[in-house]
This record gives structure tokens, sequence and C-alpha cells, in this order.
């Protein structure tokens, strides 16, 4: 079964003036497709892999035949990367979380802002093209970063939020200033779909 590029649950415009319209639309309807359409390709390459998931591409990516090993890496990546991107924001959001999360970041940070900073480093310091994620492994979270479009999954981590720190989330709006961009992002993050994936994992 082909994979599809899923729709965005709001407006390209909705995370205005944090992340700017223009952006969202060549990030979804440009780059997140062709992670699709080659994601797609490399698995009609490779027939074997066709009746299993995205999860489960990322979970074993490293049996996956050889031969099209980079292009599932790098394009299952990127598609399961972005797919959970776009959940994580919503118009209207950021602030702090509550509940069992706000608890959980307590715990592992000390507090929020302490969590935010550390998270925020992440992002900044990643070199190159790539990501940050926060890790809930059983109750206990941890940040790290990865390269291009790799993540967690891979290595049998479980991430809730990750940023796209690839230059193509926010140089039309924010050039070299990836900061900025981090800064701004913070103001769109929708906790309650975050809340919701830290129980289920």
């Amino acid at each position: 079964m082909a994979f599809t590029l899923p729709p965005l649950p709001y407006d390209f415009a909705a995370l205005e003036p944090h992340i700017d319209a223009k952006t969202m639309e060549i990030h979804h309807g440009k780059h997140h497709q062709a992670y699709v359409n080659n994601l797609n390709a490399a698995i009609e390459k490779a027939p074997e892999l066709a009746s299993k998931s995205l999860d489960d591409l990322m979970r074993n990516v490293a049996t996956v035949p050889e031969s099209v090993r980079t292009a599932v890496r790098n394009n299952g990546g990127g598609h399961w990367n972005h797919s959970m991107f776009w959940q994580i924001m919503a118009p209207k959001a950021g602030g702090e979380p509550s509940g069992n999360l706000g608890n959980a970041i307590r715990t592992a940070f000390g507090d929020f802002a302490k969590f935010r900073e550390q998270f925020s480093a992440a992002g900044v310091g990643r070199f190159g093209s790539g990501w940050a994620w926060l890790i809930n492994n059983g109750g206990k979270l941890s940040i790290t970063s990865t390269p291009n479009q790799d993540n967690p999954l891979m290595e049998g981590q479980r991430a809730i939020v990750g940023i796209d720190v690839w230059e193509h989330a926010y140089y039309l709006k924010y050039q070299n200033r990836r900061p900025d961009y981090i800064t701004a992002w913070w103001n769109v993050v929708n906790w309650k779909e975050v809340e919701k994936r830290f129980s289920q994992s």
C-alpha cells in the first residue's frame, strides 16, 4: 500500500505570525510530498516492504534491503518526522503543559523553563540539518537530536516532541536566525497532542 501525504490539520496561515503561510505551503506540499513520493519509489524496488507500516520501517531500518536502505531511511524518516511535526503544532497554542506531562517535565528538568532552554539548545546546536526531540522512556523524559531525517524510533526510542531545524523549515521568514525560529515555535506547540502521545508511549 502506497504512503500518502497527510493533510495539514489547519490552514497554511494558521500558525502566523510565528511560522509564515508560504513556508508552511512549501514545507508541507513540496518537501513532505517529495519524501512520500521518494519513499514509495524506493518500496516499489523492494516489494517485500510494501506491507510494512511506517513505524515498522523506521524501527527496523537496519534490516531494510541495502539497495534501498538509504532511500527508506532518508525519505521514510522525512515522512515520519513531518507527519508528527504537523500534529504537535496548532494555532493559539504554546504555553506550558500541565497534568502528567507537566509533572514529568518538572521531574526530569527541574522546571519548564529549564526544559525549554535545554531543548532549544539541542535544536540550535544541531550542526547542519536535523531535528531535536523529547524522548519518553517509560515516563522518564530526555532530550536528544538527530541528523538529517533520522529519528529516535530508528534507535528504539519513542519521541513525543520534535522540531525540524532544517533551513527549509524557517529560512523564508528567519533566514539564518535559527534561534529566533525556535523561540517563535514555542508559541505553536500543541501540548494537548503531546500529552496524548506521552500517555500512549
